[in-house]
C-alpha cells in the first residue's frame, strides 16, 4: 500500500471531527472520499499531511510511519496536495509558484514542460501573477505544482468546485493519467458522480466515521445505494 490510515481520531480544539477512520490505498489507485458537508472528508485529507495531527491513529506513506512528521517532511516524501481554494501565492507570477514548488522523491520527477503537455494553456499563463487568473486557470497550476513535487499520491479537495465543465473534464483526464503513471489519487467530491466516474474504489464517510468502503463501480451504479449514503 502507498498509503495506510489506521483508525484515525482528529480534533479541532475540544471538538472531534474523525472517529476511527480507516483505509488504504494501492499504488496508482484512485480512491473516492465522499460524504456530506461536515462529514470529515477535508480534515482526513488534513491528519494525511499532518495540518491537523490525529490524536490517535497512525498514517503510513509509502512503508514510513508518518502521523508524528511535520507538513513539510510528509510532503517531501511524496505527497502533493491539491487543495480546494487552490493557495497559489497572488503575487507571485505562475512560473514562480511552479518554480518554487519543484523537489525530488522517489518518486517519478515531473517537468514544467510535463505539466504543459497536460494543460496545454499553461504555457501561455507563466508571466501572469496568479492573482489575475481564473478558477480554471488557478487549478491548472495548483495541479501543476503538485506535480512539481513528484508524488506518489495526490491528495484532490474538491477539484471541481466552481469550475466550467470542459476545465472539469480535463481534471478528470489528468487523474486518470496519473494512474496510468503510476501516481495514486485520494479524491474528495462533492459531486459523488463525477469522482466514481474516475476512481477504483470509494469511501464515504457520515459524521467522522466510515460509512461504506467498497468498489466505486457498486455504489456509482446502485442507485438505492447512492441515494441511502449520499442523498444523491
Amino acid at each position: 500500500m502507498i498509503l495506510e490510515v489506521d483508525g484515525i481520531h482528529t480534533f479541532y480544539g475540544e471538538t472531534q471531527v474523525l472517529f476511527g477512520v480507516s483505509f488504504d490505498v494501492r499504488p496508482g489507485e484512485v480512491v473516492a472520499l465522499l460524504g456530506p458537508n461536515g462529514a470529515g472528508k477535508t480534515t482526513t485529507l488534513r491528519s494525511i499531511l499532518a495540518l491537523t495531527r490525529p490524536s490517535q491513529g497512525r498514517v503510513r506513506f509509502d512503508g514510513a510511519d508518518v502521523t508524528a512528521w511535520p507538513t513539510h517532511r510528509v510532503a517531501r516524501a511524496g505527497i502533493g496536495w491539491v487543495p480546494d481554494d487552490r493557495r497559489l501565492c497572488p503575487t507571485l507570477s505562475v512560473a514562480k509558484n511552479l518554480q518554487i514548488a519543484a523537489k525530488r522523491t522517489r518518486f517519478r520527477a515531473w517537468t514544467v514542460k510535463d505539466c504543459c503537455g497536460i494543460f496545454s494553456a499553461l504555457d501561455h499563463l507563466m508571466h501572469r501573477d496568479a492573482e489575475n487568473l481564473s478558477g480554471g486557470e488557478m487549478q491548472m497550476v495548483a495541479i501543476s505544482r503538485a506535480l512539481l513535487g513528484s508524488p506518489g499520491l495526490v491528495l484532490f479537495d474538491e477539484p471541481s468546485q466552481g469550475l466550467a465543465p470542459k476545465i472539469v473534464e480535463d481534471v478528470l483526464a489528468t487523474i486518470r493519467h496519473l494512474r496510468d503513471e503510476g501516481v495514486a489519487s485520494v479524491v474528495v467530491e462533492q459531486n459523488a458522480e463525477l469522482a466514481l466516474s474516475v476512481a477504483d474504489r470509494a469511501l464515504v464517510l457520515d459524521r467522522g466515521r466510515v460509512a461504506w468502503r467498497g468498489e466505486a463501480d457498486e455504489l456509482r451504479h446502485d442507485r438505492a445505494l447512492r441515494q441511502r449514503l449520499l442523498g444523491a
